[in-house]
């Protein structure tokens, strides 16, 4: 049986969007740039959680460093 309230492990690049408050020609070009990773399940495109949360992390430390 499967967890109904469990947090997805990745999203797609629509939901990505959503999710960080950004573009699609932003989010392709964080992939472009490779700040962001996906992978492919059939023809859908993927971003994992884990590099959304990275990306915002690594966002949060440049702030954090640009302001000492």
């Amino acid at each position: 049986m499967q967890n109904s309230t469990a947090a997805p492990l990745a999203q797609t690049v629509n939901d990505a969007c959503r999710r960080l408050g950004i573009s699609r020609t932003t989010i392709y070009q964080l992939i472009a740039d490779g700040q962001i990773r996906t992978f492919k399940v059939g023809t859908r495109t993927l971003v994992p959680e884990a590099d959304l949360r990275r990306f915002i992390a690594d966002k949060l430390g440049e702030n954090l460093e640009a302001a000492a």
